[in-house]
């Protein structure tokens, strides 16, 4: 939060920041000129600002309203502590708070949160650019035509890809887990055959869906406008960087019924909060049904030449 620096401080100010500090809340106070110029950058969440009619006035950014709004009620809160301060009175009770993930593991920082959202988008990555591209590379180059003279079945070889790629996608998952946790001190509160189920479910799944949509373009610049039709709005609305607790409830159920989404869910239920596989057979169905439907789809669109 910004705090516009007070003309003449006063003891009001005094005991105003005090209440802050005892909230931890991290404040940054700077001169009237240069807080607007970072409010006019929409780079502040809130701005506390002296106001001649009620003392202060506190401004939130309608683009930061899950921040901001976070920050207006601790700020109301140390106006209060800091009123009774001064007016001798006793202070207001409050209610202890601590955070912690639903799994009730302490939450520790952003990355914990990200490290699995890495893993889910690693995944669609290679599913979408690396199989999917690959194989209408092999398509344009007549490599393919040369299997067709081959009695190997085309299930077969899409098979053979996916178990292939998955060897790929363990050695990276597992290079990532290690980086987690030797650089930020991340680890896998669960089980790891479980880690290791959701990980091969999703992999799965998201081969399927490169070779299913490789199966609609002729070229890789087609291939290349089709797959980030999916992978765009895969990775902005699935909960990879950010939860989607603040928007509208017809885009959080609609996201819901999405892969990664669900797949995301099951993955830090496990990784961060060492839950079970048992609360969430649905979104796991939900995963594998998404890539049985591609994989049919992926057989049925395949051709050789």
């Amino acid at each position: 939060m910004v705090r516009v620096q007070s003309p003449a401080p006063s003891p009001a100010d005094a005991a105003l920041d005090q209440a802050l500090a005892d909230l931890q809340l991290k404040v940054l106070t700077l001169p009237k000129a240069e807080a607007e110029a970072r409010w006019s950058k929409g780079e502040t969440a809130a701005q506390l600002e002296p106001s001649e009619g009620s003392g202060y006035r506190l401004r939130l950014n309608s683009y930061l309203m899950a921040q901001a709004g976070a920050t207006a009620g601790l700020v109301n809160q140390a106006w209060l502590v800091a009123q009774a301060r001064l007016s001798g009175a006793p202070e207001p009770g409050r209610i202890p708070v601590q955070v912690e993930s639903p799994g009730h593991k302490r939450s520790t920082n952003y990355a914990s949160f990200l490290l699995p959202g890495l893993l889910g988008l690693n995944l669609v990555s290679m599913g979408l650019f690396s199989v999917g591209m690959v194989n209408v590379s092999y398509r344009e180059k007549g490599k393919f035509r040369r299997l067709a003279v081959t009695p190997l079945p085309k299930w077969v070889f899409l098979l053979g890809q996916v178990l292939h790629r998955l060897t790929v996608t363990v050695i990276q998952a597992a290079i990532l887990i290690l980086v987690g946790r030797l650089a930020f001190g991340i680890q896998n509160q669960g089980s790891f055959l479980d880690l290791l189920v959701i990980m091969t479910l999703g992999t799965g799944c998201f081969m399927a869906f490169g070779f299913a949509l490789s199966g609609f373009a002729e070229t890789s610049e087609g291939y290349a406008a089709i797959s980030n039709l999916v992978f765009f709005p895969l990775m902005l609305l699935s909960g990879v960087y950010f939860t989607l607790d603040a928007a509208p409830a017809w885009l959080q159920h609609a996201v819901a019924v999405m892969p990664l989404a669900p797949f995301l869910r099951a993955l830090r239920a496990v990784f961060n909060d060492g839950g079970s596989l048992a609360g969430h057979g649905l979104g796991l169905a939900i995963v594998a049904a998404w890539g049985f439907a591609a994989f049919l789809l992926a057989v049925r669109r395949f051709r050789w030449a």
